[in-house]
């Protein structure tokens, strides 16, 4: 089949990569715009548009999605249908210039964790199984019928940055398996219910700070759901400390939450509402991240010392 792909940051790459070594045909690719970083200011090209560029593949980045120069480009491509990965809501307009319409690659089990951040969610609300759903493209965001999905365990030191290197990777065999029944017309849909619906918010940075007086559990889970990115943090003499890694337990502890129980040669232990937290990795402010040995060489809390809430 005749494909137009559309995607933008790295949970994108893989489904590209892969479709372009299938036995499908890629007429286009289209992404978001390049953007200034850094102090030079200096034009960033998305991982998409990267490779791309390297595969040689037609690169389209509009401003607008509804652009009729835009639309009037993708209907000489003639494609079959569209493939969207983490990309932006597609407009009827931009639906109906393929045969096929369009289809998603969604990072959860829908219709569980509509929205921006299933992966985040998914980890914060301590899940232990998610997936991936490939579905039709209504003009509701993440409604569509569905067409594959398929389910993978998450295991207690997965993190946001390992799930969704795990869950590009599924989604992209995913992806090229669903476009290969397309094109040979063995496919089953399946209309979500709407009534199991649950939402996946974007993450905000200030969801991070850490309740020491939740438990231990529920504070990992948020740990675990911003690593490495926006991660999670407490203030320790009013420099910020990011928490990457962490186990628990459900051992109680002396003093208030957010007291600091043992450290050193024992293993770093913090008080919650309900457990013990015991943190693997963590990173000062204006520091690289460290494992928690390292990271205790130049921290100054003492046993008793306390983490506000």
């Amino acid at each position: 089949m005749k494909i137009i792909y559309m995607g933008t940051p790295e949970f994108a790459v893989p489904g590209l990569r892969a479709i372009a070594q299938s036995d499908h045909e890629l007429m286009a690719v289209v992404t978001g715009q390049d953007v200034p970083v850094g102090r030079g200011q200096r034009l960033q090209e998305t991982p998409v548009k990267q490779l791309a560029q390297a595969l040689g593949v037609p690169v389209l980045q509009p401003p607008s999605l509804k652009s009729p120069d835009f639309i009037d480009r993708l209907h000489r491509y003639n494609a079959d249908i569209i493939v969207v990965v983490a990309f932006r809501i597609l407009p009827d307009i931009v639906i109906n210039t393929t045969q096929l319409g369009a289809i998603n690659l969604h990072a959860s089990l829908l219709p569980k964790y509509r929205g921006a951040a299933p992966i985040n969610w998914a980890l914060i609300n301590g899940d232990r199984q998610t997936g991936v759903t490939i579905f039709q493209i209504k003009t509701k965001v993440d409604t569509g019928d569905i067409i594959r999905q398929t389910t993978i365990d998450i295991s207690e030191d997965d993190t946001y940055g390992s799930l969704y290197s795990r869950l590009s990777q599924i989604g992209a065999a995913a992806l090229v398996s669903v476009l290969d029944d397309l094109e040979g017309g063995d496919t089953q849909i399946i209309s979500q219910d709407d009534a199991l619906a649950t939402k996946a918010p974007k993450i905000f940075p200030q969801l991070g700070e850490i309740d020491w007086s939740k438990s231990a559990e529920s504070i990992k889970n948020l740990i675990h759901g911003l690593s490495p990115t926006p991660g999670a943090y407490s203030y320790f003499r009013k420099k910020r400390i990011k928490f990457l890694l962490a186990r628990f337990s459900n051992e109680t502890g002396p003093g208030e939450p957010g007291t600091v129980l043992s450290r050193d040669k024992q293993p770093f232990g913090i008080r919650t509402g309900a457990g013990i937290l015991y943190p693997l990795i963590l990173q000062s402010e204006g520091r690289k991240a460290l494992p928690v040995d390292e990271f205790l060489r130049g921290f100054q809390a003492k046993i008793g010392d306390r983490f506000p809430s």
